[in-house]
Order: C-alpha cells, then structure tokens, then sequence
C-alpha cells in the first residue's frame, strides 16, 4: 500500500469544499486530477471514501480516515516549514476565519498589507459566528483564526495566555447618530443611554455588552435585535435607536454617525493562532509577525486608545520551533490598541449565520 500527500490533499479539498471541480480550484490543478488522485487513494485502500453527490460527502470509511487524513497533511506542511526557514522563504495557501466585525473592519487592511509584504502566501478568508470560528479552527476546515478573548492554556497548576499573537486591544464604543444630543461629548456614559431604544445583533458580542450593562448597574433590554451588522448599523442611520460596537467596526461608520468612547470601559482582545492539536500551517509565523509590525506602525495615538501600544519586539514572539505550540502558551506578541480613523464604510459581506461562508481572498 503506498498513500502519499497529493492524494490525501485531493481527499480533504473534496470533502472541505463539497466536491470535486470546487477542489481543483482550491488546488489550482484540473479536476481530472482531483479525480484521479481520490480514485487512487480508494484503489490503495480497497474500498470508497467519497459518495458521488452534490455536495460531495464521506462514507464511513472515509468519515473514519478523515482526522488522520489532516494530521497527515498538517505534519507535511510542518516540513515543509522547517525547509522553508531554513531557505528563507514561505508560500503557501492559508484559510483564515475570523467573525464578521473582524473580516469587515480589520482583515481587509491585511489582506492588502500581506499581499505586498508576503506576496507567495495566499489567504483566503472565511467569516462565521465565534463558535464557527473555533470549530473550523480545530477541526481543520481552516488553518488560522482571529479569535475573540480566547481561554487560557491550563500550564501547571496556573492559566497561561494561549499560544498565538496579540494583534490588538479592542474597545467597545457607542454609536450614536450625528444629531444625537449627546453626539459632541467626548465620552459617553450607558446610563445616558438609558432613554434611547438599544438595538443589539447577536453577531456584535452581546455577551460582552449584557457585562457593560452589568458593570453600569442596568438591566440588559434591547429593543430590537438584528442578525446583521449592515442592518443594525442602518436602524443607528434611521433613527431607530442606538448600540455598542466594538472600534474594531469604525471604518465601517457612515459619515453621519459617531463612534464615541463609552464608560464603563471594556474591551476584548484579537489574537492570531493555530490549531492547539496540530501543527501550524508553516506561514501563519510570517503572516502573524508581519501584522503586527504592520498595525504597529500604522496605529494612530488618539483619545480613544485606551492604552500606548508596545512597540513590535522580537523577544515577543515565539521560536520557530515553539511557535504555536502549547509549549509556547506564555509567548504573546506585541499587544496594539484600535484607534482607526472614520472613513467611508465598504459593503459589509452578507450571509447567514451557522453556514461557512468564504469572505475574500489575498493572492500573488
């Protein structure tokens, strides 16, 4: 029996994106040679992986190789890597997922500064809700993620930070139209708000807003509740009430509504990171230091940074042979802090909560 990589990279492009013309896309070879590489693999192992269908799907045998299929693969790419840093190069293909405040407001600056800066890695991005995001993740349906606030890595008998870098320190703001009376101040409390109607999507961290209304001493009633962000942004627009989002969102803002700081204060972290059980795909150390370089040097000093961003240091980065590993769960990298300036909001990406869905995508 001889199984080898480009069968099992067929294999997994079939079942992750649903069938076999999708796959060689994904692979950028024709589908003939999609076809004939699973074909190949079912010879090698006397029995079939793949029902025929749309979407394509596994049998049982093929639901059963399916998580050592990825290990396979994942330990690949990690020799991949090691030849990659030895030869001082890095390509490759990374699925990133991320929530879609992120994939709106943070992503596409990246998208673009990667593009230029590492040109031979290609990201493609994935937007879901937190829990999607994680589960593709760990699943191996992505390679990377933007995580929200993730948990601690239990080191010992004490929490450690998870493995992975710190890209910023996001705060939460409230929207308010630009008529509003409370429009001009520099800082507004929640219980000013206490008189508008609240509008909350359950995609913009309600959990984290029902804490603000805790840590305020107010009771938690919204209401309105909408499932997407261009919708609740557009009742803000009309009138209809007011919100919290996070400063993460405010290239988003139409020019007649503000983005104010808003007490009590809190504000949640992004992280860039791996899978915990696998191994990284070989690009995401050069993708993670690249961004934060990059959102080091392109953060703006305003009143609404709630604290100085550190200046990149090599120190904070993990080592080539720990990196995103639980070994190296102490390492965090440079932590900055959102202060983007207003500009004019590009089309949110639309789409329906509980279904992947593929965002952009940053090629060569």
């Amino acid at each position: 029996m001889s199984v080898n990589i480009p069968q099992l990279r067929a294999f997994l492009a079939v079942v992750d994106t649903g069938g076999f013309s999708a796959a060689a896309a994904e692979l950028g070879i024709s589908q003939s040679a999609v076809s004939h590489a699973v074909a190949s693999l079912e010879r090698e192992l006397a029995a079939p992986l793949l029902v025929r269908a749309t979407p394509a799907r596994t049998t049982a045998l093929g639901e059963r190789i399916l998580p050592h299929a990825r290990v396979a693969l994942s330990a690949a790419r990690s020799v991949e890597r090691i030849a990659a840093e030895a030869t001082d190069t890095m390509k490759g293909t990374v699925r990133l997922a991320a929530t879609p405040t992120v994939c709106q407001g943070l992503i596409p600056g990246l998208l673009r500064h990667w593009r230029a800066d590492q040109p031979r890695i290609t990201v493609r991005v994935f937007e879901g809700d937190s829990a999607e995001v994680s589960g593709w993740l760990e699943d191996g349906t992505t390679d990377a993620a933007v995580l929200i606030d993730p948990p601690p890595a239990a080191t010992g008998s004490c929490p450690q930070p998870g493995p992975g870098i710190q890209l910023a320190v996001d705060g939460y703001r409230a929207l308010l139209p630009r008529d509003h009376p409370l429009a001009d101040e520099p800082l507004v409390h929640l219980h000013d708000l206490e008189d508008d109607p609240f509008l909350i999507s359950p995609n913009s961290c309600e959990a984290r807003i029902r804490t603000i209304h805790s840590l305020a001493g107010l009771r938690f009633s919204p209401t309105h509740r909408v499932r997407d962000l261009a919708t609740l942004i557009s009742m803000v627009q009309a009138g209809i009430g007011v919100t919290v989002l996070s400063e993460v969102s405010r290239s988003l803002i139409p020019p007649d509504l503000v983005l104010l700081p808003l007490e009590p204060q809190t504000s949640r972290r992004l992280v860039l990171t791996g899978p915990h059980a696998r191994p990284w795909h070989p690009a995401i150390r050069a993708l993670a230091e690249s961004a934060v370089g990059h959102l080091a040097r392109s953060a703006c000093r305003s009143p609404l940074v709630e604290e100085e961003a550190a200046p990149p240091s090599s120190a904070a980065f993990p080592s080539a042979s720990s990196f995103g590993s639980s070994a190296s769960a102490s390492s965090f990298g440079t932590a900055s802090s959102f202060a983007s300036t207003p500009s004019s909001p590009p089309s949110p990406a639309q789409g329906s909560p509980g279904r992947l869905k593929e965002g952009q995508e940053q090629g060569v």
